[in-house]
């Protein structure tokens, strides 16, 4: 514990770091401790100008003919491979469109009618609300199909797989605890009875390797403004193994996953491959904003941003127990670091108080009901005197009772 104690040893750590150049390529407010890009992740410079290049030039000045002159039309597929390339699928297994729920919504669809004899969905009781109540809309469209819930039905989500699931959807890594799950053996497990997985990897990509390809995955979902920086709202993601796009049927059949969109035929008929997942006319100024996102990411050693995103969940763990320890703070997350996300969370009965005090104090993470208080570790941005900074303040405000003023206890819209 010495060593970490030192911040002589700390600064030192950020000058080794192979990372630590990256950190120049985003719209950092001076002074802020930013520690929730896995809820939102920071602008960078070249997003700013593919936005601005997109919005005053294209749609300024081109206007309709962008379609053809700027490549609008092929983006979702582009920018799906560029994706693609980070959450390990080979070329033409991803699309970028829509939103994270969107998708869930379709991969289900697609995945139970690719087991028309069998009539489960298996989720977890405590994924991100989103995915279960996709999955209730999905059983609800469905006559004599059910749903099981992992914590609710049985202990573990293996045990829940059987001969009538027709698919599990299942977070890589939890939104609550940051606890990541061994892909491989579970979509192993579930195909050993007959059932097809969604991985969903909103708190995956851009925080370590996926290898979707490797772990014989049958479909993911994921949205692209967190860790990859895409921007608020950005559109989100839908892969599809190559094996199942000739069979592949989803519900909302719009235009742009037509065979032939500009034909105007009356009835629709499915594109090929993973354009199946399209639906309508895309947001064309986030998805110029997420091109620019992903250009950094040609330059990322995953397995060294993985390194790094350990090391830095790794201190702040060790730190907040060694100067935080007589203040009621709870670790929810791992504690075995290979069986955590980017992301360390801490249960406090005030937790929102407590958080928002650091937001006031130039210290952002997030609150999640009812008693989690969530850290975020991006390692492209986020440095190790970064951490040293916010355990400074979070004693800080513990020690001193500051998050009791009754301005922190005022409840916002977003938490």
């Amino acid at each position: 514990m010495t060593a970490i104690c030192d911040l002589a040893a700390i600064e030192a750590m950020d000058a080794a770091d192979a990372l630590g150049p990256m950190r120049e390529r985003f719209v950092l407010p001076d002074g802020l401790v930013y520690l929730d890009g896995n809820s939102l992740g920071v602008a960078s410079s070249a997003a700013f100008r593919e936005l601005q290049t997109a919005a005053s030039e294209e749609w300024g000045q081109d206007l309709i003919r962008s379609w053809n002159t700027a490549g609008w039309f092929d983006m979702p597929l582009e920018l799906g491979d560029r994706v693609g390339r980070l959450i390990g699928a080979a070329a033409g297994q991803t699309v970028v469109c829509d939103t994270t729920s969107i998708n869930i919504y379709k991969a289900l669809h697609a995945a139970m009618a690719l087991r028309p004899d069998r009539s489960v969905i298996v989720t977890e009781g405590g994924s991100f609300p989103t995915d279960i109540y996709m999955a209730e809309g999905v059983v609800s469209t469905r006559p004599g199909a059910s749903l099981r819930l992992e914590g609710i039905d049985a202990p573990t989500i293996e045990e829940l797989i059987d001969g009538d699931v027709a698919v599990v959807l299942v977070n890589h890594v939890n939104y609550k605890s940051g606890e990541l799950r061994d892909m491989a053996t579970l979509t192993k497990k579930a195909h050993e009875h007959g059932a097809l997985v969604i991985w969903d990897l909103c708190h995956t990509a851009g925080a370590l390797p996926v290898d979707l390809d490797g772990a014989n995955a049958d479909f993911a979902v994921g949205c692209t403004y967190k860790y990859l920086n895409g921007g608020p709202g950005a559109p989100a993601f839908v892969y599809a193994a190559t094996r199942h796009h000739g069979d592949i049927r989803q519900p909302l059949s719009g235009w742009w996953g037509h065979a032939r969109p500009f034909a105007f035929e009356k009835h629709y008929a499915a594109g090929q491959g993973i354009r199946r997942f399209l639906c309508g006319t895309q947001p064309i100024l986030s998805m110029r904003a997420l091109k620019g996102a992903l250009d950094i990411w040609d330059e990322v050693d995953m397995a060294a941003l993985r390194q790094k995103s350990l090391g830095l969940t790794d201190l702040f763990i060790a730190l907040v127990e060694d100067r935080c320890a007589a203040h009621g703070l709870e670790l929810e997350s791992p504690r075995d670091r290979a069986k955590r996300g980017s992301q360390v969370s801490f249960s406090h009965p005030h937790a929102y108080e407590i958080m928002q005090a650091l937001i006031a104090r130039g210290v952002i993470g997030d609150f999640r009901a009812p008693s989690t208080m969530r850290f975020g570790f991006t390692p492209l941005y986020v440095s190790y005197v970064d951490v040293w900074r916010a355990v400074e303040i979070l004693d800080e405000i513990l020690r001193t009772g500051a998050w009791q003023d009754a301005r922190f206890a005022v409840r916002s819209a977003v938490t």
